[in-house]
């Protein structure tokens, strides 16, 4: 599982990407583009397609909000995927679709069977047990992920006003369980829940693990980040 900071819909140098699909299992993998949480935003999924149709792989899309594959159709396309890629927009939105069409499960199922699972902002917050979003307007706690990493989320720490505070409070005081927050132009690789990697296509973006503290406060640990260039050459840093 990776949770992005950035990639086709952010960065103009494709780094991120580019890290991610040396994650993938197989030679030219199949890269599918879940848009659900923009309710599938015709522009957005441009833009995969766009960034992903000149690299080595086999982008695709699945609509949800104009779905046809039936139920079984549905399965073995995910099933076949070797990369799950979810777009950002509405995190609540998002889950609530995917248990409709039982996305949810499948998604569970093609993780079991080695599928990269990743995803920048709503696409990162979807697969923990809860996360840090503005799915409701103002910034709210969400407790509802579908559990795949153990813990919580923060998109954006660094680049929207209010993340970093709002979020290390809800951690302080419980509302949130102890996660991770990622600051734009990182990468962070997840294995059986632990920590595997985190890289950055930008110089001191960081990756922070948010803890509950002592008298009421939430600590923060910076987790090293390994520059793109150098993970390129001799693989992943380890967190």
């Amino acid at each position: 599982m990776v949770l992005l900071g950035g990639g086709f819909s952010m960065d103009e140098d494709g780094l991120l990407d580019d890290w991610l699909l040396t994650h993938a299992r197989g030679p030219r993998p199949k890269v599918c583009f879940l848009p659900t949480a923009s309710g599938d935003a015709p522009g957005y999924v441009d833009q995969f397609l766009t960034a992903f149709r000149p690299r080595d792989c086999e982008p695709t899309v699945l609509s949800l909000f104009r779905r046809e594959l039936d139920d079984d159709a549905l399965r073995d396309f995910l099933l076949s995927r070797d990369v799950v890629y979810v777009g950002g927009g509405n995190t609540a939105n998002l889950l609530a679709v995917w248990r409709v069409h039982g996305v949810d499960r499948l998604l569970r199922e093609a993780y079991d069977r080695g599928t990269v699972l990743c995803g920048i902002s709503a696409g990162a917050n979807c697969w923990a047990d809860a996360s840090h979003t503005d799915s409701f307007g103002p910034l709210a706690v969400l407790r509802d992920g579908l559990g795949l990493l153990p813990g919580s989320v923060c998109p954006h720490y660094d680049s929207e006003p209010g993340r970093r505070p709002s979020y290390r409070n809800a951690v302080s005081t419980g509302a949130l369980p102890a996660g991770w927050a990622l600051e734009d132009g990182v990468a962070a690789l997840f294995a059986d829940g632990h920590l595997e990697a985190a890289v950055t296509r930008r110089p001191g973006a960081r990756l922070f693990r948010v803890e509950p503290g002592g008298q009421g406060a939430a600590g923060e640990r910076s987790v090293p980040c390994l520059p793109l260039g150098a993970a390129s050459r001799g693989g992943a840093g380890s967190g």
